[in-house]
């Protein structure tokens, strides 16, 4: 079993990650198609956030608490 603090440690660098990707998309999207709404925002977010661990995983770079048993 993991603890908690070591889980925390496993996935601060990856929740970093997902937040600045976050930001970046959302960035790319109002420069490119102008100002969004904030329903669109929260869908884009949600769409990253839910992406990210199937991208990370994919690429093997997914922390041990990410792992598939």
């Amino acid at each position: 079993m993991t603890s908690t603090r070591e889980k925390i440690r496993q996935l601060a660098p990856h929740w970093a990650v997902m937040f600045l990707l976050m930001m970046a998309v959302l960035t790319l999207v109002e420069r490119v198609v102008g100002s969004v709404g904030f329903v669109p925002s929260v869908a884009l977010v949600v769409a990253v956030a839910a992406a990210y661990p199937f991208v990370v995983r994919a690429l093997g770079v997914a922390p041990p608490v990410w792992q598939r048993s």
